[in-house]
Order: C-alpha cells, then structure tokens, then sequence
C-alpha cells in the first residue's frame, strides 16, 4: 500500500487553511449558524484525530499496525474533503 504522507499532508494543510480562513470570517461577522458551529466542531474533532494517528503512524514499525493507521487516516482525510465540499456547496450563493 503506497502512501505520500508529505504530499497528502500538504494537501491536507492546504484544506486546513482554507476552512480556517471561512471560519474566521464568520467569526468576524458574526454570522456563524448553528449548523457552522456543529460543522467547526466536527471540523475541530477530525483535526485531532488526524494529529493523533499522523503521531502514532510517525512511531508505529509493525506493519498491519501501520496499515491500520493508514486506513484510519484515509477515512478522516476523505471525511474532512467531503466536509469542505459539503460546507462550500451550502454558502454557494444561489441565483433566484
């Protein structure tokens, strides 16, 4: 099983960045909804699963662990991806 932990870890900054950036302009304009904060949240609760496993994934030498963690990894990374188009098509504007 291949995995570019430099190249998914940039993207996945990259994805951080970005949600980060939408989260602080709410912020500012005070237009956060409930639905945008259970969305940071959640946001905030996959984050710290992500550091977790790259933590564990940096120390791990059995290899099933290690594929374990990979999977675990995967699964976060393809949930905070969703999340993000998920979270952009709902602030798209629509033409009425």
């Amino acid at each position: 099983m291949a995995w570019d932990g430099d190249a998914l870890a940039g993207q996945m900054e990259e994805a951080l960045e970005r949600q980060q950036m939408v989260a602080d302009a709410r912020a500012v304009r005070g237009t956060s909804t409930v639905n945008e904060r259970a969305r940071s949240a959640q946001f905030e609760s996959l984050r710290a699963s992500r550091s977790r496993i790259m933590t564990q994934l940096s120390l791990a030498t059995n290899p099933a662990y290690r594929t374990v963690l990979e999977r675990g990894l995967k699964s976060i990374n393809d949930q905070m991806a969703e999340d993000e188009v998920n979270s952009k098509a709902e602030t798209k504007p629509t033409d009425s």
